[in-house]
């Protein structure tokens, strides 16, 4: 059984021990009768005549005290109710104190809260009142004997209704008793061994925790070639911490990912099938089918190759530039090179974030197809189409004087092209929301329809959106939409 665990079974039997202990109080309160009960203990019992010179004689000059002894007696209520007049039994008196081989010849009271003329004595025994007595209330008898030895028996009888009379032990110096009793300090203990034992495991223990809802079985991911570096990351890491988890990162462009995933969860009888799409920015309109979950907010910018000296571009340049108004980098001063756009085919997200937030149009027609010499003679710009991000990148790096687009990818190394700042401003997930960077969208993550809670899609999908993915999506520059600050901009799409 998968759930079997050091930690799990010490939190099953915490949480057991609390349920057990909780009933145990409920049932101890509704079905045990509470005590009525008198404790007693000598205090003190000391000589304070002549023998032994043990107290200088304090008696010497009085006939027949050349014993004495004087005892100290405390009797107290230490049960857990309080005992009333009515609870003694006896018709004469409540509670009689014997000091068997000694005869009492005096009795004084401390803390008494009865009178000392109800006090009677005689012979060994001294018989006191009935007593009411409240929870945790006592009183001391200072009797004054002669007659025997020190530490001779005192003996304390009575008869309590519902009740009894024992003798008891100090707890603490000033005889207060504890504020819990024995069976609520063992409990204490147990709970606190269980909780420190449990989180020691949990700190100990090597590695991080597996992600939320871990589930086995084979996913596909398709959709935007420009996340599938974030995708296929997450993949690795889900598939490391999950066992029996596959999952396939097979991207084709946003568009192409929406279409695929309609079109295969029409085919699939059982309702969603294992398939989740990528796309920059929303999909199309028509696909009413597929339900959206928002990733993270994209950033993206413009790439030229190294040899375009340039290192900014205002937008009305960049729109130029891509209406064929300007053909050579040496009208915008940079080298006398030609422009060459490479870009993404129609099925792109990053293309249509492009043509939407920064160019304002359409990009133009394609005119070339090794994006090097121009096909179309009559065409104003030299313009080509490639399927991927990576080959667009590529393309980018190995051609003169060409123009390329791309998602942020924080902390990658783009070796043969830069990134060049728009306006003077260059993308910067820190300031997501509030810099006017125009070139900025939400990830979408898509399914068809809902699919099964304990399904592989429906684990990898809460690991992207809302669980440990959360971390691998900002190391790669995206700001995830569960953040705070994520779900102020993610919320507003």
């Amino acid at each position: 059984m998968d759930w079997i665990s050091p930690e799990n079974v010490i939190a099953v039997v915490t949480a057991l021990l609390g349920v057990g202990v909780t009933f145990a109080v409920l049932l101890i309160e509704r079905r045990v009768p509470r005590r009525k009960r008198i404790g007693h203990r000598v205090q003190l019992d000391t000589t304070v005549g002549e023998r032994d010179d043990a107290r200088l004689g304090l008696f010497n000059e009085q006939p027949g005290m050349a014993d004495a002894t004087l005892v100290l007696l405390r009797i107290e209520n230490d049960g857990s109710v309080s005992i009333g007049r009515e609870d003694y039994n006896l018709d004469t008196h409540g509670l009689t104190v014997d000091f068997t081989a000694r005869t009492v010849r005096a009795v004084a009271l401390t803390h008494a809260p009865f009178s000392a003329a109800a006090v009677r004595h005689g012979g060994s025994e001294v018989r006191l009142p009935k007593i009411a007595l409240n929870r945790g209330q006592y009183f001391k008898l200072l009797v004054l004997l002669t007659g025997g030895p020190v530490g001779s028996p005192v003996v304390v009888t009575g008869e309590i209704r519902d009740g009894d009379i024992h003798p008891n032990h100090s707890t603490t110096f000033d005889d207060k008793p504890p504020l819990f009793g024995r069976a609520a300090r063992a409990v204490v203990v147990t709970l606190t061994a269980c909780v420190i034992a449990l989180a020691s495991i949990i700190v100990l223990r090597d590695g991080s925790r597996p992600p939320m809802g871990c589930a086995r079985g084979t996913l596909t991911v398709t959709g935007s070639t420009a996340f599938a570096p974030v995708v296929r990351d997450l993949a690795r890491q889900y598939e490391k911490e999950c066992e029996g988890a596959t999952i396939v990162v097979d991207p084709h462009g946003s568009t192409a990912g929406i279409r695929q995933l309609a079109e295969q969860g029409a085919k699939t009888s059982a309702g969603s099938p294992a398939l989740l799409a990528l796309s920059d920015g929303r999909k199309p309109a028509g696909y009413p089918q597929l339900r959206e979950d928002p990733v993270a907010v994209s950033l993206y910018t413009i790439v030229v190759n190294d040899a375009v000296s340039l290192d900014d571009l205002t937008l009305a340049d960049l729109r130029r530039l891509y209406r064929g108004d300007v053909t050579d980098w040496k009208q915008l001063g940079g080298p006398d090179l030609p422009v060459r756009i490479v870009s993404r085919g129609a099925n792109s997200g990053t293309r249509e974030i492009f043509q939407r937030r920064v160019l304002g149009r359409n990009e133009p027609a394609n005119s070339s197809q090794d994006c090097v010499s121009r096909d179309d003679p009559d065409a104003r710009v030299l313009r080509c189409e490639l399927d991927s991000t990576e080959q667009v990148l590529a393309a980018v790096a190995r051609i003169p004087g060409a123009i390329g687009s791309t998602e942020l990818r924080s902390g990658t190394s783009l070796p043969g092209l830069h990134r060049i700042a728009l306006d003077g401003r260059r993308p910067n997930v820190d300031e997501i929301g509030n810099s006017p960077y125009p070139y900025v969208e939400i990830e979408y993550v898509y399914t068809y329809g809902r699919p099964p809670a304990d399904s592989l899609a429906a684990a990898f999908l809460t690991y992207l959106t809302r669980g440990g993915g959360q971390a691998v999506i900002g190391t790669h520059g995206h700001l995830p939409c569960a953040t705070p600050k994520g779900l102020r901009i993610c919320g507003g799409g």
